[in-house]
């Protein structure tokens, strides 16, 4: 029962590498879907972040602000910092929820825990293989530009927002370099799940 991380900064290509797992048969869990489950409306996560930020984070029909609440922390670091303390705990609970139903429902699953903020949250978690998409941060502003009509400003001012690519690279299993062609991706990931087992078992024996 593999638990699996796979993590890389903003137009790191990680979905593409998710999407080609679960072509394998793994099961991918999206922290980023989990995120936006727990700020359900009516949810406590929700109803935290109005009291911590005030109610005009909240819509008139109930759901998330998420460009006022985003205006409202980024690059403020004790901003941040109080938004995880109510996000992080729930997003914990519920992916170990979601491992554990994917586990119970199949004992031999590889299950994939698709996280951006891996080195920031999780990186202590008992995973069984951590997997790093990588792309220089260059090729992947170029991406934001392109891919996500961003301004140059704005793409590189999300990159720094984020820990840094050696960080990552420092907490990395096996690393995909996604900076070449999605095909190259692709192939890269195809070998990664075929050795699978010998990657597991390299890790363990550190």
């Amino acid at each position: 029962m593999p638990l699996v991380a796979l993590t890389g900064g903003i137009a790191s290509g990680k979905s593409t590498i998710a999407a080609r797992l679960a072509e394998h048969g793994a099961v991918v869990v999206d922290a980023d879907a989990i995120v936006r489950d727990v700020q359900q409306p009516g949810s406590p996560v929700l109803a935290d972040i109005a009291a911590e930020f005030g109610a005009s984070m909240i819509r008139t029909d109930g759901t998330l602000d998420r460009a006022a609440l985003g205006a409202k922390v980024f690059g403020n670091d004790d901003a941040v910092t109080r938004l995880n303390a109510i996000v992080h705990p729930a997003v914990r609970l519920e992916s170990a929820r979601r491992f554990a139903e994917a586990f119970a429902a199949d004992p031999d699953a590889v299950v994939v825990y698709d996280v951006p903020l891996l080195v920031e949250a999780r990186v202590d978690d008992p995973w069984q293989l951590i997997v790093v998409a990588h792309a220089p941060a260059d090729v992947r502003a170029r991406r934001l530009v392109e891919l996500r009509e961003m301004s140059e400003t704005d793409a590189e001012a999300r990159i720094a927002s984020q820990v840094s690519d050696d960080a990552r690279l420092a907490v990395a299993d096996v690393v995909i370099d996604t900076a070449g062609t999605v095909e190259e991706t692709l192939r890269q990931t195809d070998e990664l799940w075929a050795a699978l087992p010998e990657h597991i078992a390299a890790r363990a024996a550190r």
